[in-house]
């Protein structure tokens, strides 16, 4: 995949849907995602068996084929590999990016960071875009960082100008608007849509969301 892809996540402001223990299917959540225009898709099961999760990536890369949006996995470099997704996502105590590189010239190659100095390392380190957060406080992940707030974020995604941001932690449809502002260009959510009575819906109410921060003009 070239670099024109992963600038696809600079756009125009999007939604980055993280794939963890939906109340649905995961293809059905994906179907629904790529109707909707989301930016990327990254599949996030850190307890299915290696088969099970290259399973798993088959069948959505079949959903995400030939549709403008990315599918992600998160640090299964081998798998992102055998399943033909778009890219990897790494947290800073995953593999080097330099490894996923080495491994397959064409992967997306996205680092999860939480100050600038990790933003500036990733950045320098060939990363194609960079995961900042935790922006709210969060129970997705219960080891993550303290939550770095709309300043953290603003700070944070200035050193890496050029560099497509995708905010996550605690983001959902009420406050995705004021992440986009303080310069995300994607919000990455897990529980606000996977979690949801509804996850079909809250997905569209939250590309909703996204689209009125862009302005006018928002397709």
């Amino acid at each position: 995949m070239d670099s024109a892809s992963a600038r696809a996540l600079a756009g125009k402001p999007g939604v980055y849907l993280v794939l963890t223990r939906p109340v649905v299917p995961h293809v059905t959540l994906a179907h629904a995602a790529v109707r909707l225009g989301v930016g990327a898709i990254q599949l996030r099961e850190k307890t299915l068996a290696p088969l099970q999760l290259a399973g798993l990536a088959r069948a959505l890369r079949a959903v995400t084929e030939g549709t403008p949006t990315l599918l992600i996995i998160n640090d299964a470099i081998d798998v992102a590999i055998a399943s033909g997704a778009d890219g990897v996502h790494l947290g800073q105590g995953d593999d080097d990016p330099s490894r996923a590189r080495a491994a397959s010239p064409d992967l997306i190659v996205g680092v999860s960071v939480s100050t600038a100095g990790e933003a500036r390392r990733a950045a320098a380190g060939g990363a194609d875009y960079l995961g900042i957060g935790p922006v709210f406080a969060t129970e997705t992940k219960p080891d993550a960082a303290a939550a770095i707030g709309l300043a953290g974020l603003a700070e944070v995604a200035a050193v890496v100008p050029g560099t497509p941001t995708v905010a996550i932690g605690g983001i959902d449809a009420e406050n995705a608007p004021s992440v986009i502002r303080a310069g995300a260009d994607h919000v990455a959510v897990i529980s606000c849509v996977c979690h949801a009575p509804d996850p079909q819906a809250a997905l569209a109410r939250l590309v909703t969301s996204v689209g009125r921060s862009a302005g006018p003009g928002y397709a």
